[in-house]
């Protein structure tokens, strides 16, 4: 895995049941708050969810952990494979049962509930039935083992999430 270097933040990203990590520089030119957000919260880490609307994308649901949620810097409803995405939902918008999710957004600790996200493949798509056009801020771009995490995102996709995490770490 490669170092940080130059200033470059890097960051690894996991499915720790699965042993499967890849690297990804963080854009700070592009989503700095949001990068600054993330980078002061690692590590972090939560059960992985595979998406239903979006296509190619794994993520986690978290509690709130900037002192401020980020505003909507480099965003996109086209995210391509090896963009990690940011999220902001109130907990309402996830308790829908088309989600299947609703217990583990009523748990969140406030109405806020933070979506890291990595999406894996083309033709992503983030249109969402229940609410529309759902934006994303772009805050990192994987650069170092994309193939074998989108093998791994796919098997979550074929084989389940229980008991798989998604985490992000510091790169030393």
């Amino acid at each position: 895995m490669p170092e940080s270097h130059g200033g470059t933040r890097l960051i690894e990203v996991s499915l720790d049941k699965r042993g499967v990590r890849c690297a990804a520089r963080l854009l700070d030119d592009r989503a700095p708050l949001t990068c600054e957000a993330v980078w002061n919260a690692l590590p972090l880490s939560g059960d992985v969810y595979h998406a239903k609307y979006a296509r190619n994308e794994i993520y986690t649901l978290l509690p709130p952990f900037a002192p401020a949620e980020p505003p909507l810097e480099n965003p996109t409803v086209t995210p391509i494979p090896g963009d990690l995405c940011y999220f902001t939902f109130s907990g309402t918008a996830l308790a829908t049962s088309s989600h299947g999710y609703e217990r583990a957004a009523e748990d969140r600790s406030g109405p806020t509930v933070v979506d890291l996200a990595l999406f894996y493949e083309r033709n992503n798509l983030l249109l969402n039935a229940d609410v529309g056009w759902v934006p994303g801020i772009v805050w990192g771009q994987v650069v170092e083992g994309l193939e074998e995490m989108a093998d791994a995102c796919q098997d979550v996709w074929r084989s389940g999430a229980v008991g798989e995490t998604l985490s992000f770490r510091r790169m030393s």
